[in-house]
């Protein structure tokens, strides 16, 4: 007899027979030459990989509303392909997951994992080893060294109910290190899912991981070591001589070329796609490396990904290439072979035999949890922040799911152990995660009830300013807002200047003060730190500017942001946003799109009041404005609608108006009878409006003028009509308490929900003013509505 195509052994091949079956070729001529394209290999792999995506899509649109991970999504993905629910039918496994099949399956599943472990060991950085305090080792050491002792405690009472090959003391230890590790790479996505990376909580746990996987790591190479050398002593020499060579070579070898390639890339320049396409094809050889030497073939990606130094250019390039395709392609086959491997119904017909290996999971993630909380505790965190740290420590996911095959391929473990520790895996993953978001609020500290505004900040007292700058284009107006503002020796600036880079090519987070720290210098901020280091020399005693840098996400650097304002007593948070108007092309404009979720972000959590920026480009170009007493060289209007963010518009404007090279114009809107004011707001304008007056009344570059009007219209048909007269500078209240009788008839208008209708208006290119536009929203209180605050 011949065979075609044997397949891997199944039971039959076990118990002597021999299984023939047609070999699948790779394409088909069509449907319309009378073929079946489920009977040849291409089609068949391309029909699994969309199956499954479908399907965890699906999963995830369905699961994401109870806050579930995407790694759950796809873990159930794969078991609903596999044999615990659609496999399960006979014909549609012949169909869809022919035996032949299955090897492709794994073995691109396996380079998934590979190339998954080296994209994780790009954005690790070790370094924050040296950075982090005694609190985080210990915690870490906690959380691992105890579940290791239960666990194995654990296995050794249950020991004579326990398989042979389970039962040994090496697989006690090797089943044991893996289950008190926690994994980075499975952490850091679920984290960043989470929206946790720039809290308090995020990055004490991506610390803290990075801690637990040095030490777990240590223990699986004992076991591997160990389990090499069962049969003869010299291959757990050799394995361990391999283990120093890859590594040796790695460090000393890959590592400097890395390097190099960073510095001989210039500055702000992508590095060169052959180097890329030689990491990448790099991953393959130090996974062949490492499975040659016995090392475990997912070690040698990972390793590789350490090498490479994270951050831009090198980490960056290598994950804005690799990630997408990674994860939206490699990966899936990952997760259909772990999900055909996957069977549920075995679980209940071998439960007597799974039960101790079962016992030690459910220990290990009990005692990983106990023990972190306790360890929290000990350093006096909350208890809320200890149990959201102990939760976080206790997920699983990817690393684990690898462990679980690894352990197959040794025949420690078989389907029906494999089938249990995955339903395990998910199953802790989908119920932690949900009480993660619901205990742990990040932006809960950031809510205060003490009044942080310019209104409320004492006269002849020092202003705490956080001004955010996301490149050197926002210097120039952020530097003339200061300038203008009118900082005197009574009252100057404590200016916290704080640089904002987007997270790339690295996982956790990094907040510098270049004041306090070594690195403040960092070539990345080095232009943007001498600038304002050369301003704050330029403004004397008036301003004093602390430099800080985040690198984050975009979803996370509201938290940085706020955080700061709330640590310093921030009373303003100013935030830039670009509009340039392109002049070729009538009523058109470019707008920073990538602000506008941060600034969204920073309006509905910030501790105290925040002023929006926004710059065309052409702020406080030097003229003279004609006033009764002299010439001025900058003229600002202020567009008062009321309500608690216009009182903190006029507040700020009240400052300016004491700067000699400012003429100031403050129009009030008034509605025709008072159609649809609102008592206690009208009372808390007036106050205001009163005492500004009466402290500028002989101030003759100050203008105060109110016009009445009927409905939106009139309001818009009143603003036009200001712009006859150049400003350098609109300030306008963003929406809280403005009568909405002002704003009839324009709900139409809203493109920048951020800037509020008016403020959207003077900053759009239809209203064709070239001046710069400041939207003021004051400081929301917790607890209370806008208008609540007194005068």
């Amino acid at each position: 007899m011949v065979k075609i195509g044997l397949a891997e052994p199944s039971e039959l091949i076990q118990k002597g027979f021999l299984v023939c079956h047609e070999k699948h070729t790779s394409h088909t001529f069509g449907v319309f030459h009378g073929q079946n394209p489920l009977e040849f290999s291409f089609p068949l792999v391309l029909l699994q990989v969309v199956t499954f995506i479908v399907i965890a899509r699906i999963l995830r649109f369905l699961l994401k509303p109870l806050r579930q991970p995407m790694v759950v999504s796809y873990i159930l993905g794969g078991i609903i392909l596999g044999p615990s629910v659609l496999s399960r039918k006979k014909r549609f496994r012949e169909y869809m997951f022919p035996e032949d099949s299955d090897f492709v399956l794994k073995n691109i599943g396996v380079i998934g994992f590979m190339y998954f472990l080296f994209l994780s060991g790009v954005k690790m950085d070790l370094s924050v080893i040296k950075r982090v305090g005694k609190k985080h080792w210990y915690i870490a050491l906690s959380g691992v060294l105890v579940p290791l002792c239960t666990t194995g405690i654990t296995a050794i009472i249950l020991r004579k109910s326990q398989e042979k090959e389970l039962a040994t003391a090496l697989s006690v230890l090797g089943v044991s290190s893996a289950l008190s590790i926690t994994a980075f790479p499975v952490l850091y996505p679920i984290v960043r899912e989470l929206n946790l990376l720039s809290s308090d909580i995020g990055r004490m746990a991506l610390s803290t991981a990075v801690i637990s996987d040095i030490i777990g790591i240590q223990g699986i190479i004992m076991f591997e070591a160990c389990k090499q050398g069962e049969e003869r002593t010299t291959t757990a020499l050799w394995y361990l001589i391999s283990l120093i060579v890859v590594m040796v070579s790695i460090i000393g070898g890959v590592r400097q070329a890395m390097l190099w390639i960073v510095r001989t890339t210039p500055e702000g320049k992508p590095v060169d796609q052959i180097y890329v396409i030689g990491i990448l094809l790099g991953v393959l050889v130090a996974g062949f490396v490492a499975d040659m030497g016995g090392l475990a073939m997912a070690n040698g990606p990972l390793w590789l990904g350490l090498a490479v130094p994270d951050g831009p250019p090198l980490g960056a390039t290598l994950v804005q290439k690799s990630e997408t395709i990674i994860m939206d392609l490699l990966m899936p086959f990952s997760f259909i072979f772990v999900g055909m491997t996957t069977d549920v119904y075995s679980i209940i017909t071998q439960w007597s035999h799974l039960q101790p290996l079962f016992y030690m999971a459910l220990v290990a993630y009990m005692a990983k949890t106990v023990s972190t909380l306790i360890a929290s505790r000990f350093f006096d965190m909350s208890i809320t922040d200890s149990f959201t740290l102990s939760l976080i420590m206790s997920l699983r996911g990817e690393v684990e799911l690898l462990l679980f095959i690894h352990w197959m391929d040794f025949k420690m473990i078989a389907k029906p152990h494999f089938s249990m520790l995955v339903i395990l895996t998910v199953t802790v993953t989908s119920i932690v995660t949900p009480l993660i978001s619901v205990l742990y609020d990040p932006t809960r500290p950031y809510m205060v009830n003490k009044r942080r505004t310019i209104q409320h900040t004492p006269p002849n007292t020092e202003l705490h300013i956080v001004a955010c700058i996301d490149g050197e284009e926002s210097l120039a107006g952020v530097f003339n807002l200061l300038e203008v503002s009118n900082p005197t020796i009574n009252s100057p600036f404590k200016v916290y200047a704080l640089r904002l880079m987007e997270l790339e090519g690295r996982a956790a987070p990094v907040f510098i003060d270049h004041e306090n720290q070594e690195n403040g210098s960092d070539a990345d901020f080095n232009s943007v730190y001498n600038a304002l280091k050369i301003f704050e020399e330029a403004s004397g005693k008036y301003i004093k500017i602390h430099s800080f840098t985040t690198i984050t996400s975009k979803r996370s650097v509201y938290q940085d942001i706020c955080e700061l304002a709330l640590v310093k007593k921030a009373s303003l948070i100013i935030l830039p946003l670009y509009k340039k108007h392109l002049n070729n092309f009538n009523g058109t404009e470019l707008l920073a799109q990538g602000n506008i979720s941060v600034n969204a972000n920073i309006l509905k959590h910030a501790p105290c009041s925040v002023g929006i920026l926004v710059n065309k480009g052409s702020c406080y170009k030097k003229h003279l404005v004609n006033s009764s007493a002299r010439l001025s060289a900058h003229h600002f209007a202020v567009l008062f609608l009321g309500g608690s963010d216009a009182r903190e518009a006029l507040a700020y404007a009240d400052r300016v108006a004491a700067n000699p090279d400012v003429s100031l114009t403050v129009t009030r809107f008034l509605t025709h009878n008072n159609e649809g004011e609102n008592k206690m707001e009208k009372k808390l304008d007036d106050g205001l409006v009163t005492w500004f007056w009466v402290k500028n009344e002989r101030n003759n570059q100050v203008v105060y003028q109110e016009v009445v009007v009927k409905n939106g219209l009139e309001t818009i048909a009143a603003i036009q009509a200001m712009n006859t007269v150049y400003y350098d500078l609109w300030i306008v209240g963003r929406k809280h308490g403005i009568n909405p009788a002002l704003l009839r008839g324009l709900s139409y208008w809203g493109e920048n929900n951020e800037l509020g209708i008016i403020g959207d208006f003077v900053a759009s290119a239809d209203f064709g003013s070239p001046g710069s536009v400041l939207v003021v929203q004051q400081q929301i209180l917790r607890d209370q509505e806008s208008a609540s605050g007194s005068f």
